[in-house]
């Protein structure tokens, strides 16, 4: 047979009250934290045993922020619903309301810096204790996150300027390369012209001029005047 359900009353037996109030507190906040993570929900969650001691759960937005925001919705919608004559009165109240709020998170500020510590006794000790722990986890966690992601971010500049080096180092070779095969071009001995006879116009000039310092001797050998004739003028 199954289990029957259980009588919802209060457990008289001590021990037993004890050991339900831890595991159903275990339950609670396990759900809290479930219901925080999978629907993106803002959870705040207080819980204080029969001993006065204090449970509490809040997402990573702080608990105090959680329960500003609960006041504010709390007094919006008692304003729609109170009466014009009762307005008046709502103001003065929540004004109050505002600086006793004011005066205790001051308190607890100073509490979480270690000053005015002498008029705690044990148990609020242990509760800023527990606060301060709950926080510096939150701190802690956070901090591991943003190094992570740091270190994720360093190691992808890396990869991206490892490749730019080696395109570089490519294109570097490539173009010693070319410079190379340009300078072994140049230092190449260059062929030199040999003159060609016969079918040239050098030659045909030269035959030319020979035929017409031939033709002005024979000219000049042709004018030469006789000898008795030269006589007869010198007399």
């Amino acid at each position: 047979m199954g289990r029957g359900r259980v009588q919802l009353k209060r457990i008289e037996n001590k021990i037993s009250r004890q050991v339900t109030f831890s595991k159903r507190r275990t339950g609670l906040l396990k759900k809290a934290h479930e219901i925080s993570v999978l629907c993106d929900a803002d959870v705040a969650l207080i819980v204080f045993s029969t001993k006065g001691k204090l449970f509490e759960y809040s997402t990573y937005s702080s608990m105090e922020s959680i329960l500003e925001r609960y006041e504010r919705y709390s007094y919006a919608e008692k304003l729609l619903t109170a009466p014009e004559t009762e307005t008046q009165a709502s103001w003065t109240l929540e004004s109050s309301k505002l600086k006793a709020k004011i005066e205790v998170l001051e308190k607890n500020i100073r509490h979480y810096a270690g000053e005015e510590l002498e008029q705690l006794n044990l148990r609020d000790l242990q509760n800023v204790e527990q606060q301060l722990e709950t926080a510096l986890k939150r701190i802690r966690t956070k901090k591991n996150q943003v190094m992570h992601e740091s270190i994720s971010e360093l190691h992808k500049k890396e990869r991206t300027l490892q490749e730019r080096n080696n395109s570089l180092s490519k294109k570097l070779k490539e173009n010693e390369k070319n410079s190379e095969q340009q300078n072994s071009r140049l230092d190449l001995p260059q062929p030199h012209s040999i003159p060609s006879f016969g079918t040239s116009s050098g030659p045909i000039i030269g035959a030319a001029m020979r035929e017409e310092e031939l033709a002005q001797t024979h000219v000049v050998s042709t004018t030469v005047m006789p000898l008795w004739m030269i006589r007869h003028i010198n007399q």
